[in-house]
């Protein structure tokens, strides 16, 4: 007992392992009670025994083996684990349990199989039971037998693969045992019931008694068809369903179900393929040739019982059907004809699809032969070409066919016609299409009246076949002509025919095949043709359709059609105009004068050759009158133009009378029987006359009147003969120019395009410029009828030619040929306007090609040519493939038969030679165009060897064959492709290459299809080994092209064919299968075809409205945002799908309706927190994954059930997408109206849209977008505040579809992205933004980086996390990417880093390669030197910154400041208020509390902001007219509270969007209009005239090119800007703020307005031009004249420099400033004369006298000169005294210039006042005293050397500069160390501090005296902010505020763009200031007066706290 108690302590596991075996059964016990007690599929406790239950079933000892087989049973059934253990546990069965004595042990050893078979395991079972039959045991045979038996019939012979049984059944009858050949017969038994009559032919072979005891039991089976008796895990839904619907009484689905499982398996499907080519006799092909009929019978009886075989392996039997087809066609003896015939049957019946591609060759000659009248030769033939039809299809042998019918022989005709008739009854409406059944009816119909009744009988037997197969609507258009006798007679026909599909079949095909195609008229959808078809209801399933048809459209066109045989206007129509044609024969001159004399007045015909032109205008007058008057049939034509023809005839030498009698010309063709003869009397004379100047027009006319009575091609040839044959390049060009008129007035048809071509081409050659030109319209017009294939004519033309007549093709593409006007033409077009046909677009196509004349090139393809092909030596054989090239190249286009050639060019497509290659494919893509749409023949030979060449190794050899292929599909569709295995053998093969290549093609093509044979199934097997392909591409391709397999297979079918997967791929493929299934396009509906091709009637317009949306879905290429009504239209889509068989339950759809009022979204009390509290515990599984699993699907949909409406969620997790884009559009309208729901439902809103991003239907996706713009846009209007949660849940996937390979998708995610920042803080956005730089996906990683660029550049570097370092060191990275795009975002991001932070940047990104390096500070340099009209540029590149409403202010500017913070706009979405427009923006405020209390709770509160009323805005704007207006009332509290208003609206100015800026600009003219509120302005100046010349600048270069806006807006807008500058400029005060780089650029940018020359042509333009006239007035008189004098001097210089700028600018800019000397005398006090003689110091030292002479005009000289006289005049010598900041004046003459003025004026005067004498003595006083003045200096230097003095010596030497201010203190400093003179100047500079009063901070740009201060200034002030806040490292405590004012600062004159700069940090820093005064509760703005200076100061301590929070908190 001992030992018990050891074993039973043991866990239950290894109790099952142990030695014991009653251990062993305990655990076998507890096991099995343990697998009944887990209640959970996925439990873990499963997993435990995986490893076990193989022991279960194999354990020794019997007993315990039993009790194993009860546990693994149970375990089986439960665990979802089980399949895992498949193989070998019943591997264990067979070879342990099945050899048992027990009964009970085999049971449950078939048991377990079965219940594997249950859980999905089939394959597998059913391997190792095949296995099984193996094995020696014959008790193992037995029962592996009987479990297949079983399993077969309780699953059905879907689940169990009887190809594999049946292989092994022939074996088993054989065995010596009796029990396992009872089985086997009772197995056989089995399968006979699910297969019937298809198992005979395998088991033909079995012993006869066995067979005869298998037929008697096969008898005794029940007639009805099996079903399932068990189902899988997957059915047993279904099952459960059906079982409800029988006991509800309807079968239906379930009868649908099986009915299609009976004729599942075809006998030849389980057949063994023989492989006979090697068996042929060795010399078969000498004895076929012999000469002895006896040894060509032996080789043929050789062959016969070969292929008695019934299935045939694929090989290449083209020389042995080559053989048999010469015995046909060519062999005397008629017994070896009829031999040779059953040879050819027996391939086509053993080979089937694989025999289609020889059909072609066999075809004809087996028609040919139907003359032979022995009943068995007659019979063997027809049985051949009944199997060969079978092999291909009618489309394939439709040409051959139809060349026959025309045969003389009535018997070929007879057999022939009953041939169609037998090929019809296997069509089925889709597959006889009315382009293919109007040749054939057009055929037929010839044959009904033919004088052999047999022939008629058969005709009627064809006619009526069809009438049956595709219904009275589709033939009745042929049938037209037909007398009732004989339309009777096709209908009887009809009656009787049995068609080969039977009524119900045909019908099913119907349903399937016409899914596809709603729109066309043939198959008017499957339910109104079966009504006519089957009932004998007459009409009225037609007529719900007729719609799509054209209403009594066929009648109307009947009779041409008809007689327009094959193509309506082709050779058909030619031959019914010339049956009409008028012949006459010449008449002499006196038999026409006789004629004549007898119709006209005597005197008309004396005077035809008077000397005096009167007489014979009076003359013409009277023969005019008598025409008009004749009757058609009494008049002599060819008599009247003999006579006008008369001398002078067409040598008139007066215009007039020409005029007149060209005019009869035209009136006698157009009233008279008008012959050729007649025509050719005159056409001479007419040609003659088209280039005159005065007559051309009327010899025109006559040429047009003849082309009417001789129809336009006979006309056109002789005209255009004529006119080549004579010199007159004039004639030559209107006659060119007359056709081609004509052609669009007659339309195309009939004419020779050959014959013109070579005229053509010697008028491209000709060297008139006019003719060369006439001959290229005419090209054009041609193009629009014959399509791009003309070009192939002129391609040896020269290049330039060429590019002219590419040019005129590219005009013509894509409109269509203008109707018929004239000519019999009219008569015929009916025959071509096939409008209601979905595929006539097609025929019209190839009619326009059918008129290219088509050479025979197969007697120029030798046989020596054909051996040179394939001879040893490469050169050879390149020979040989360049003659090919040439014989096509010559020949442009030929016909289809081409002889050896395929064979040929076959063998080099494999050759090892890759030029070679590519040379024979160059050849075939030029085949395809050379033979157009008839290449079809040659796919099956030349085509699929091309595909094979997709499997090249090299990359260029694959792209020409894919060119090739892309060429080939083009002219043949895909149909003949697809039929047949030969396109899925190619995919079959292993090759990487080959795979990838093949399936892009086709995921290319197949969308485009409507229908595709059913081979296509063929494909899929190896589409799923090509889903596991080891190759990532090859998979990739594969998963791209599983939807479009999908689209045409559906899913079931696909699903079906997993079922020879392994078990662990099935799995993974039908994985991937659901997820095709959710993003399977829609169907292209008939009009996919039609829009396709320009070509055609006007049947595509009709049907578009349904098709568009479908085709989005399909490619993808959905431009603009999806509407509700499109989505609505894919809805229909999918209706149309219900024909299939997918019932749309109608009665929910009621309930629904009534479901869908009350909210979606329901709100839940902490609903969201308490999901939070359970993704933190882990409770559910957290938001994270690379794709969507089904797990995380089921997981929402639990969490929405609660929250979420019913209905809504059905359509959210519905798998058909369009129940996605219906669940987003229910979203979308319900998102104002339930704001706190969507709020509430928020986090599970954002995880439903990722899963979306996920789909690839892009319609679904842009809808995605568009609601989560709506849904942003909502939150930061509800100042929400997205939660971690949520963000990391949805950020991460929305970064993902950043990288989306479409624009319009991009644009839209970066809008979203940029709207996220409003409601979560742009610092936490920027590390997952950061993530997707790390993506594989290049576009992904480039948007990623231009947006991190853009969060910098607009919320500073605060932004980078974790630090600005680590973040820039990561983005420099990606400088080195191997994608352009990425470097150059990185790039770009650094250079906007640059931007902001200056230098720093170098330190933060760390060290970088040279190549590196060195690209960025080429680019650095590059963003510094940019022009200014750059800026305009962004705001094109950079739509997807602009937001929804298009308040784009896209600040502009120049220089390193390039890219303004486009996210001004974003203020617009900041506030709930309507009046959002004035908030402060976002990236002025520093988020201080957000960082501080990082807990992503805190709102960050926006100060409260004035509200403006802009009601008045959208009146029109002219310029203002002064008048007072109440401002509004808040203005007072804005002025106190914040600038920030009008900083906001200022930046509104600079708007690329012209209403914005408008209203900005109204708004602050109301400001200046009112002298009280005007101040407001101080301080702003500079700023709203930066932002004002921008917006010129804007207007100027983008609004004014802008073709498509409105010129009345931009007028508007000047009026605005304008009016605004006059009002400032006329407030004194205001006006002197401007400084002087700003009002340097808008003068520019006034000047510029001024010569702007399109401003001249619009209407308002004058008005526009006189104000600014007005307002540059007053900005010269009203500024301050020290910066205005300043600009204007800087302005000048700039556009004497620029070379681009045109010498009226610099005219203009010398007025203004004549205009400032003028005013000179008044303003001279107030004027700084420092600064101006700088000025022109500058100016003078870049143009020195002999430059400025050098210029064109002498103005600039004079008004410098003038300018200087004016100062000099004014001033006095004093003005030598203001020379001060000039640092060296040797540099230019200007005081040498002043000087001699000076003297000059001296000497006139002749007398100077005491003064001048004083100032003249101090200067030599001054000269002797510098040596006095150089010790001073030295003393001075000596104390602040000592330690002592210091101080004292740098008071001194302060004082000491004060006074004298020119003294040079240079050479003291020069001598000693770089620390001593830096120490010197900041003493100097603290000194100064203290004595000018400490922190004074001017708020304006101008400084109290008036002078310009400097950006350095501005850059001072934000050092001194920074320095304050400790940012900076310099600790200097008090900081310099403008370099050593002692020396006066010069003031370069800034461009306004670096004054931008700094207004711009100025501008941020006040927005900071105000925003934190707001945020800080204990400083209120009671009082309303602290202005913002004050505010900053008394913030910076508080500043200074935070930020050392700040700092330390993040450490």
């Amino acid at each position: 007992m001992g030992d018990d108690s050891e074993w039973m302590k043991l866990p239950v596991d290894q109790k099952c392992e142990h030695k014991l075996w009653k251990a062993r059964l305990s655990g076998y016990e507890e096991a099995l009670k343990i697998f009944q007690k887990i209640k959970d599929e996925k439990s873990p406790e499963w997993s435990k025994f995986l490893g076990l239950i193989k022991k279960f079933v194999t354990d020794s000892n019997a007993v315990v083996q039993l009790k194993g087989l009860e546990a693994a049973l149970v375990y089986v059934e439960n665990a979802h684990v089980a399949g895992k253990t498949t193989g070998e546990v019943v591997s264990g069965v067979v070879s342990k349990v099945f050899n048992q004595p027990k009964a009970k042990a085999k049971e449950l050893g078939i048991e377990i199989c079965l219940m594997y078979i249950e859980i999905e395991k089939g394959e597998a079972v059913q391997e190792e039971l095949l296995k099984g039959l193996d094995n020696k045991n014959p008790k193992i045979v037995v029962a592996c037998i009987e479990t297949l038996r079983k399993a077969l019939s309780e699953f059905g012979s879907k689940i169990i693969l009887l190809k594999p049984i049946i292989k092994v059944l022939p074996k088993l009858f054989e065995s010596r045992e009796k029990a396992v050949r009872d089985e086997a017969k009772l197995i056989a038994v089995e399968i006979y019931r699910w297969i019937r009559d298809a198992l005979r032919p395998p088991l033909q072979n079995i012993n006869p008694v066995q067979l005869k005891e298998l037929e008697e039991e096969w008898v005794k089976l029940p007639t009805g068809a099996p079903k399932p008796a068990r189902f899988l895990r997957s059915q047993q839904e279904l099952e459960a369903k059906l079982e409800q619907q029988q006991s509800a009484g309807g079968d239906a689905e379930g009868g649908g179900d099986d009915g299609d499982e009976v004729p599942q398996i075809d006998a030849y499907e389980l057949l063994e393929a023989v492989e006979i080519l090697s068996k042929l006799p060795k010399d078969f092909y000498d004895k076929i040739e012999a000469k002895k009929w006896q040894e060509r019978k032996e080789a043929l009886e050789a062959v016969e019982v070969l292929v008695k075989n019934p299935k045939l392996e694929a090989g290449d039997y083209a020389d042995l059907v080559k053989a048999l087809k010469k015995v046909v066609g060519k062999d005397t003896n008629v017994m070896l004809v009829a031999l040779a015939a059953k040879c050819l049957t027996g391939l086509a019946v053993g080979l089937r699809k694989k025999f289609g591609q020889y059909a072609g060759h066999v075809v004809p000659t087996i028609l040919e032969k139907f003359k032979e009248k022995k009943p068995q030769v007659v019979q063997a033939l027809q049985e051949a070409i009944d199997a060969i039809f079978l092999t291909t299809t009618l489309q394939n042998i439709s040409e051959d066919v139809l060349a026959v019918m025309d045969n003389k022989n009535p018997t070929i005709k007879q057999q022939t016609s009953l041939f169609i008739a037998r090929s019809f009854r296997h069509c089925t409406a889709s597959t006889l299409p009315k382009s293919l059944l109007k040749p054939f009816c057009a055929a037929l119909l010839k044959h009904i009246n033919d004088s052999a009744p047999e022939v008629r009988d058969a005709a009627f037997e064809a006619l009526g076949t069809a009438l049956k197969v595709v219904g009275e609507k589709a033939v009745n258009p042929f049938l037209a002509d037909v007398d009732k006798l004989k339309l009777d007679k096709i209908k009887e026909c009809s009656e009787k025919v049995e068609l080969v599909h039977g009524k119900k079949a045909g019908l099913a095909a119907d349903k399937k095949d016409f899914k596809p195609v709603p729109g066309r008229a043939a198959a008017s959808g499957a339910a109104g043709d079966k009504d006519t078809k089957d009932t004998s209801a007459p009409k009225p399933g037609p007529l719900k359709k007729a719609p799509a048809a054209k209403p009594g459209g066929p009648p109307k066109k009947g009779k041409p059609a008809a007689q327009g045989g094959t193509g309506g206007t082709g050779t058909k129509s030619k031959k019914a105009v010339e049956t009409k044609e008028i012949v006459e024969p010449e008449l002499s001159i006196e038999v026409c004068e006789e004629k004549a004399s007898a119709v006209l007045p005597a005197t008309c015909i004396q005077l035809l050759d008077s000397s005096n032109w009167k007489e014979r205008l009076a003359c013409m007058e009277e023969f005019q009158k008598a025409v008009e008057l004749m009757d058609r049939t009494e008049m002599p034509c060819q008599a009247l133009v003999r006579m006008l023809a008369k001398k002078p005839g067409w040598k008139e030498t007066n215009f007039q009378v020409m005029q007149m009698k060209l005019h009869i010309v035209a009136l006698i063709a157009q009233k008279g029987n008008f012959s050729k003869t007649s025509a050719q009397i005159v056409l001479d004379g007419l040609v003659d006359k088209v280039g005159d100047v005065k007559c051309g027009n009327n010899a025109k006319e006559a040429m047009t009147a003849i082309a009417e009575a001789c129809v336009l091609p006979w006309t056109a040839e002789q005209v255009m003969s004529m006119a080549f044959s004579q010199k007159n390049p004039k004639n030559q060009s209107e006659t060119l120019n007359w056709l081609s008129n004509a052609i669009k007035e007659f339309g195309f048809s009939g004419l020779n395009v050959k014959a013109f071509i070579s005229n053509v081409k010697t008028a491209l050659a000709a060297t008139n410029p006019a003719v060369r030109t006439s001959a290229i319209t005419l090209l054009g017009v041609m193009y629009l009828y014959v399509g791009p294939s003309l070009r192939m004519f002129f391609e040896d033309e020269k290049p330039a030619l060429l590019s002219q007549i590419d040019a005129e093709f590219e005009k013509m593409q894509g409109q269509n040929p203008p109707a018929p006007t004239r000519g019999i033409s009219k008569h015929s077009t009916g025959g071509t306007d096939e409008g209601e046909d979905g595929e006539e677009p097609d025929d019209g196509g190839s009619d326009a090609v059918d008129l290219l004349p088509r050479t025979e090139i197969s007697d120029k393809i030798t046989s020596e040519l054909v051996s040179k092909i394939s001879d040893k030596n490469w050169k050879i054989r390149k020979e040989g493939l360049d003659e090919v090239a040439a014989i096509i190249n010559e020949a442009k286009f030929i016909q289809p038969n081409i002889g050896e050639l395929p064979t040929a060019l076959k063998g080099r497509l494999n050759d090892s030679n890759k030029i070679l290659v590519q040379q024979t494919l160059a050849i075939l893509q030029q085949l395809a165009v050379a033979i157009g749409p008839n290449i079809k023949q040659h796919v099956k030979n030349l085509g699929i060897p091309v595909i094979t060449v997709l499997g090249d190794s090299k990359n260029n050899v694959r792209s020409a064959a894919l060119a090739t292929v892309n060429a080939w599909a083009e002219q043949t569709g895909m149909k003949e492709w697809l039929e047949g295995e030969d396109l899925s053998e190619e995919l079959k093969k292993e090759n990487p290459f080959l795979r990838q290549e093949l399936l892009g093609w086709l995921a290319e093509k197949l969308p485009t299809l409507r229908s595709t044979p059913t081979d296509l199934i063929l494909c899929v097997p190896h589409l799923y080994s090509c889903l596991e392909d080891r190759n990532g591409d090859v998979r990739k391709k594969a998963q791209d092209a599983l939807p479009f397999f999908m689209m045409h297979l559906g899913y079931e079918k696909m699903a079906k064919a997993t079922g020879k997967l392994k078990p662990t791929s099935k799995d993974q493929v039908l994985a991937m299968l659901e997820k095709a299934k959710a993003n399977m396009p829609a169907k292209p509906t008939a009009s996919a075809k039609a829009t396709s091709k320009p070509v055609g009637g006007s049947a595509p317009a009709k049907f578009q409205p349904a098709s568009a949306p479908a085709e989005d879905s399909v490619s993808g290429t959905v431009d603009s945002k999806p509407d509700p009504k499109k989505a609505k239209a894919l809805g229909v889509s999918s209706k149309t799908k219900t024909a299939q068989g997918k019932k749309v339950p109608s009665k929910t759809s009621l309930k629904e309706d009534e479901d869908k009022s009350g909210p979606i979204f329901i709100v839940v009390p902490n609903g969201k927190e308490q999901r939070m509290k359970d993704e933190k515990g882990l409770k559910v599984l957290k938001w994270n994954f690379t794709t969507p699993r089904d797990e995380y699907i089921e997981q929402l949909k639990t969490q929405m059930s609660s929250c979420v409406a019913k209905w809504l969620q059905d359509e959210m997790f519905h798998s058909d997408f369009q129940h996605h884009n219906k669940a987003l559009a229910v979203m979308v309208d319900h998102l104002e109206s339930e704001k706190d729901g969507v709020i509430g439902c928020l986090d599970l809103i954002l995880k439903w849209v990722t899963l979306r991003f996920f789909d690839t239907n892009t319609s679904v996706l842009m809808k995605t977008l568009e609601y989560l713009k709506l849904l942003f846009t909502l939150l930061s209007d509800e100042e929400y505040h997205l939660t971690e949660n949520e963000a990391s849940s949805f950020i991460p996937y929305l970064i993902l579809k950043v990288g989306e390979p479409k624009d319009v998708i991009r644009k839209d995610v970066r809008a979203i992205l940029n709207r996220m920042c409003l409601v979560y803080p742009a610092s936490k956005m920027f590390p997952f933004i950061m993530e997707g730089t790390k993506s594989k996906n290049s576009k992904q990683r480039a948007e990623c980086l231009e947006e991190l660029g853009c969060l910098v550049e607009s919320y500073g570097m605060n932004v980078c996390q974790p630090t600005p370092g680590k973040a820039l060191k990561e983005i420099a990275i990606h400088i080195g990417d191997r994608d352009n795009a990425v470097r150059n975002a990185a790039l770009n991001t650094i250079v906007t880093v640059y931007n902001v932070h200056g230098d720093q940047v170098f330190k933060l990104i760390g060290t970088l390669s040279e190549k590196d390096m060195s690209m960025l500070e080429e680019r650095i340099k590059r963003s510094a030197k940019r022009p200014s009209a750059a800026p305009v540029k962004q705001v094109e590149e950079k739509p997807q910154r602009t937001q929804s409403t298009s308040s784009s202010t896209n600040m502009l500017r120049k220089g390193p400041a390039e890219d303004m913070p486009s996210r001004l706009n974003q203020a617009r979405s900041m506030s709930g208020h309507p009046e959002a427009a004035q908030m402060v923006r976002r990236e002025f405020q520093l988020d201080l509390d957000e960082i501080e209390n990082d807990n992503g709770t805190v709102r960050c509160e926006m100060p409260e902001l004035v509200q403006h009323k802009l009601d008045d805005i959208f009146e029109p704007v002219l310029i203002p007219e002064p008048k007072i207006r109440a401002v509004s009332p808040h203005f007072d509290d804005m002025h106190s509270n914040t600038a920030s208003t009008i900083n906001f609206i200022i930046s509104q100015v600079a708007s690329g969007d012209i209403n914005t800026s408008i209203q900005a600009l109204t708004q602050i003219d109301e400001v200046l209009r009112q002298e009280d509120k005007a101040e407001a302005m101080s301080g702003h100046i500079d700023q709203f005239l930066i932002a004002t010349f921008m917006q010129l600048r804007l207007i100027y270069n983008t609004h004014m090119a802008d073709e498509k806006l409105e010129k009345d807006e931009v007028i508007k807008l000047y009026s605005c800007v304008i009016g605004n500058l006059i009002s400032l400029f006329q407030i004194e005060s205001l006006a002197r703020e401007a400084s002087t780089g700003v009002l340097k650029d808008l003068m520019h940018g006034l000047i510029t307005l001024m010569l702007d020359s399109r401003i001249e042509d619009l209407e308002e333009g004058q008005q526009v031009v006189r104000s600014v006239n007005l307002l540059v007035v007053k900005v010269l008189e009203k500024s301050d004249q020290t910066n205005i004098l300043s600009a204007l001097l800087v302005l000048l210089q700039d556009s004497l420099l620029a070379t681009a700028s045109s010498p009226k600018f610099s005219e203009l800019v010398m007025k203004c400033l004549w205009r400032m000397v003028r005013l000179l005398p008044d303003t001279i006090n107030s004027i700084n004369l420092d600064r101006i003689l700088l000025d022109i110091h500058i100016f003078m030292k870049v143009f020195p006298k002999e430059k400025l002479k050098q210029c064109k005009s002498e103005f600039p000289i004079r008004t410098l000169k003038t300018l200087l006289h004016t100062l000099c005049k004014l001033k006095g010598p004093k003005i030598l005294d203001h020379l001060t900041m000039i640092d060296n004046k040797n540099e230019s003459e200007l005081e040498a210039h002043l000087c001699r003025m000076m003297k000059h004026s001296m000497d006139q005067t002749g007398s100077k006042s005491d003064k001048e004498t004083e100032k003249g003595a101090s200067r030599i006083d001054e000269k002797s005293s510098k040596a006095k003045v150089n010790d001073f200096l030295a003393e001075i230097f000596k104390k602040i050397g000592s330690k002592e003095n210091t101080k004292e010596g740098l008071a001194e030497l302060y004082e000491y500069k004060k006074k004298y201010s020119d003294a040079d203190i240079e050479p003291f400093l020069k001598n000693s160390s770089q620390f001593f003179q830096s120490y010197v100047e900041r003493g100097l500079r603290v000194i100064e501090m203290e004595r000018e009063g400490k922190g004074r901070l001017p708020t304006s740009a101008g400084n109290t005296n008036g002078e310009e201060v400097g950006p350095s200034v501005y850059l001072e002030r934000l050092k001194i902010l920074r320095q304050r806040c400790g940012l900076d490292n310099t600790k200097d405590d008090r900081p310099p505020l403008t370099s050593l004012l002692s020396k006066p600062a010069v003031p370069t004159v800034a461009s306004s763009t670096d004054m931008l700069h700094s207004k711009l940090s100025q501008l941020r820093e006040s927005r900071e200031q105000h925003q934190h005064s707001d945020l800080d509760s204990n400083q209120t703005h009671s009082s309303g007066t602290t202005t913002t200076s004050s505010s900053s100061t008394a913030n910076i301590d508080d500043l200074k706290k935070r930020l050392e929070r700040i700092k330390s908190s993040r450490k």
